[in-house]
């Protein structure tokens, strides 16, 4: 199946940076025993970051390669169903 340009992938490269900063700084405030209320909220939004990111992952997978595979009828559609199945397992 030919692959297709994922123009989300940008921007979910962003949202993971930012997550990969705020990581950073969660290290950081453990090292300096920071309150754990505090901590605890970092580390959701942190969770929250990464889980939209992945939906979005999946969300660019299906309006590209999926949507691509139906289209254009190039008999990748049954790997294309198969991927599929395969990357709804991780919402």
């Amino acid at each position: 199946m030919r692959r297709m340009e994922h123009t989300d992938h940008p921007e979910i490269i962003n949202r993971l940076r930012r997550a990969e900063g705020h990581l950073k700084t969660i290290m950081r405030m453990l090292e300096e025993q920071r309150a754990c209320l505090d901590i605890a909220q970092q580390l959701q939004a942190v969770e929250k970051a990464i889980a939209s990111a992945k939906r979005q992952l999946v969300q660019d997978h299906i309006d590209h390669c999926l949507e691509n595979a139906v289209q254009t009828g190039e008999g990748g559609q049954r790997q294309a169903l198969d991927e599929f199945k395969q990357i709804v397992r991780y919402l």
